[in-house]
């Protein structure tokens, strides 16, 4: 081979190389409350690997039916484990996956105001005259907002909320409309409360977890998972990966932070 053709066929050969690096990058989808968590996990995990990973953020529930209609993804991070027990069951995923955490709500309103916080939410119903719009995320599809509607029912605050609730598509769009002042309450992820950005701009109070159904969170490989998905699947069991999530709130499987 004269050297000018050797040199194309390697040129080439790195081409494809480079082409299939690229192309090996996890496409996950996860719940809105990992939107902080999760960047910082992948950050270890690509220093440390030769993968990559490609994030998007919305509700659980939109992303499940996403799968379903053979949305083009290798691993789905729920925040409400039946999800993926549905798509397991369909026949979407390689298994049943796993429980990767259990998620934690709290109560933010702007730092400017003046609403007392406090778990049994007895500073919001004083100041309720303050809240024009009280957000939550959407709960026919987000977990989130879900558990945020039982609070409120079990605290007796949901029949009173009716006229002035601000739905989200989605929890981290429910969190930016507090922390903007759209919203002058809400109740959110704890994950999102606590990252830096929300914590700036608001104040905010964990809610006793007796108030909701346990958010169970639970991940899962679909059924034609790259290898870079596999080992990020593999990455949230060590040591790194789970003292991140216990920064941002969210309590282990088997009960500790």
């Amino acid at each position: 081979m004269r050297r000018r053709d050797f040199i194309g066929a390697s040129m080439a050969a790195l081409g494809m190389q480079y082409a299939l690096a690229q192309n090996d990058a996890a496409r996950i989808a996860a719940a809105s409350d990992l939107q902080f968590a999760l960047p910082e996990i992948a950050t270890r995990f690509q220093a440390a690997t030769p993968h990559r990973v490609e994030f998007s953020f919305g509700s659980s529930g939109n992303f499940a039916r996403q799968i379903q209609q053979s949305a083009p993804l290798d691993l789905f991070f729920s925040a409400d484990e039946s999800f993926v027990l549905q798509l397991a069951d369909a026949g979407f995923t390689r298994d049943r996956g796993l429980l990767y955490a259990i998620g934690r709500i709290a109560l933010i309103v702007p730092t400017t105001s003046t609403i007392a916080l406090d778990e049994r939410l007895d500073g919001l119903r004083r100041d309720w005259v303050q809240v024009r719009r009280f957000s939550i995320a959407n709960p026919e599809h987000a977990p989130y907002g879900r558990a945020a509607r039982e609070a409120l029912q079990k605290l007796g605050l949901w029949q009173q909320a009716q006229d002035r609730l601000v739905l989200g598509e989605n929890i981290s769009q429910a969190t930016q409309y507090v922390s903007t002042g759209a919203a002058q309450a809400g109740i959110t992820a704890l994950s999102l409360a606590l990252a830096p950005p929300v914590a700036a701009l608001t104040r905010q109070l964990m809610l006793p977890d007796a108030l909701h159904q346990p958010l169970r969170q639970r991940m899962v490989l679909l059924k034609n998972a790259r290898p870079a998905a596999t080992a990020f699947y593999e990455f949230l069991a060590t040591p790194a990966a789970r003292s991140i999530l216990s920064r941002y709130g969210f309590t282990a499987p088997g009960g500790s932070t």
